[in-house]
């Protein structure tokens, strides 16, 4: 059962270097007490031990030395050995800090001689004194710390761990490369579903992931060549649509003893036919993206509200220039369908056009007085020919294309489209526009 409080990190690279470094603490803590269990601590306790019995040994044959030659033992110990020893009368006072090899040679001393023996410091910081009984003499000897400390095998396992790190962060670096690899083809991946011919990738690297690489190159290609045959069948069936629909409607203006009112019903239908086709060539061509430019919204957007303003009330208030870098045409496009539909569905209130500038986001709101669409309808609204009947109705106008093309441009350009219902009633139509994107 996963616990609550465990929270792994979102992404490959993360996960990957979360479980990496788990198993590197996990097997440098028990190979750390292998090492000093069966290496370091045995190790040690024998050195120790050595040094406990040549200490003995020292202070028991300076006893037994006629005191005109102890002198000259003393000076032979301290040049081979780097022990100091001399004959006291008062013990030091101060205990030397406690450490793992000098604590190590006080017990074994102690155990060898029969006698507590503490580890004392006096002025020089590198050297360990003890004091032992020998017989009625009070013997103090000093060891060089630096000398007789175990060094050797904790450098082996430090070299070990830093072998073991080396290797952690080699896979690390690898992982990386591979998670930066993937960023990269989901990135794309992401501008092809948007209509974008994105940059080939390398396809260098390792096998699986050449070989994925190849295949993500050859599917931008396919992606964007269906693209372009659904843009050419689509003009292709719009022109050879609007031949046929030319020459009814000059038949129908030949007519003379004909029903008038049939026939301005007949030429609404082709005029409806003919919008069906306009709307079905700009659905198809609603994925092509043009070149970004700057470009000042506040501009824009006074443009598009003098052209709205024309057929129906609408409320604007223009603000500093918003300068941004997209493309002006397919703003102009979507915002101009917000405006109808807006226009369309607001029975008869005024529309507001709003304009949020802000440092890191745009947002661009098209409110009207309409009916609204209900939380459960709002995605549905955005697919190609959806009508909702309630509020949407088909005598209404509009062949259901308008929001669909609406998203497919934002989506091209990486921007986003969000309904919310309006205080007081009606809709709210949110272009969000990232500075990032």
């Amino acid at each position: 059962m996963r616990l609550a409080w465990i929270r792994l990190p979102e992404t490959l690279f993360g996960r990957t270097a979360a479980a990496l470094l788990l198993a590197f603490l996990l097997f440098e803590a028990i190979a750390f007490g292998v090492v000093w269990y069966m290496v370091i601590q045995p190790l040690a306790a024998r050195s120790a031990d050595d040094l406990a019995a040549k200490i003995l040994l020292s202070a028991q044959t300076w006893v037994e030395l006629p005191p005109q030659t102890r002198a000259d033992y003393e000076m032979e110990l301290v040049f081979r050995h780097d022990l100091a020893l001399a004959e006291v009368a008062a013990r030091l006072p101060q205990a030397a800090p406690a450490n793992y090899f000098g604590d190590l040679i006080a017990s074994a001393l102690s155990r060898r001689a029969n006698q507590t023996i503490l580890l004392k410091r006096a002025a020089d910081p590198n050297w360990d004194w003890l004091e032992i009984q020998v017989a009625d003499k009070l013997l103090r000897v000093g060891f060089n710390r630096q000398r007789y400390a175990l060094e050797a095998p904790l450098a082996a396992v430090g070299v070990f761990l830093l072998g073991a790190l080396l290797t952690v962060l080699t896979a690390l670096f690898m992982v990386r490369q591979a998670s930066q690899r993937l960023k990269s083809l989901a990135r794309k991946a992401g501008e092809v579903g948007q209509g974008r011919a994105p940059e080939y990738l390398p396809e260098t690297g390792a096998r699986e992931l050449r070989e994925l690489t190849v295949a993500f190159n050859r599917m931008a290609e396919e992606v964007q060549a269906l693209l372009e045959n659904r843009t050419v069948l689509l003009a292709g069936v719009s022109h050879d649509l609007r031949t046929p629909i030319t020459r009814l409607r000059l038949a129908l203006s030949l007519l003379e003893d004909a029903d008038p009112t049939l026939v301005e019903r007949m030429e609404h239908d082709l005029d409806e036919m003919n919008q069906l086709i306009t709307d079905m060539l700009a659905f198809a061509r609603s994925l092509k993206v043009e070149a970004l430019q700057d470009c000042d919204l506040t501009r824009v957007l006074a443009d598009l509200a003098a052209q709205a303003a024309l057929l129906g009330p609408l409320e604007w208030r223009a603000g500093p220039p918003c300068v941004v870098h997209i493309g002006e045409a397919a703003l102009r496009r979507i915002v101009g369908n917000l405006l109808e539909n807006a226009r369309r569905y607001g029975e008869g209130a005024a529309v507001a056009l709003e304009l949020e500038c802000g440092t890191a986001m745009i947002k661009i709101k098209v409110l009207d007085r309409g009916p609204g669409i209900p939380l459960e309808h709002r995605e549905a609204v955005f697919r190609p020919f959806t009508r909702l009947e309630t509020s949407r109705s088909r005598e209404a106008g509009g062949s259901g294309l308008g929001l669909a093309i609406a998203r497919q441009l934002a989506d091209a350009y990486g921007w986003k489209i969000e309904l919310s219902d309006r205080d007081g009633g009606g809709l709210i139509a949110s272009l969000i526009i990232s500075r990032n994107t």
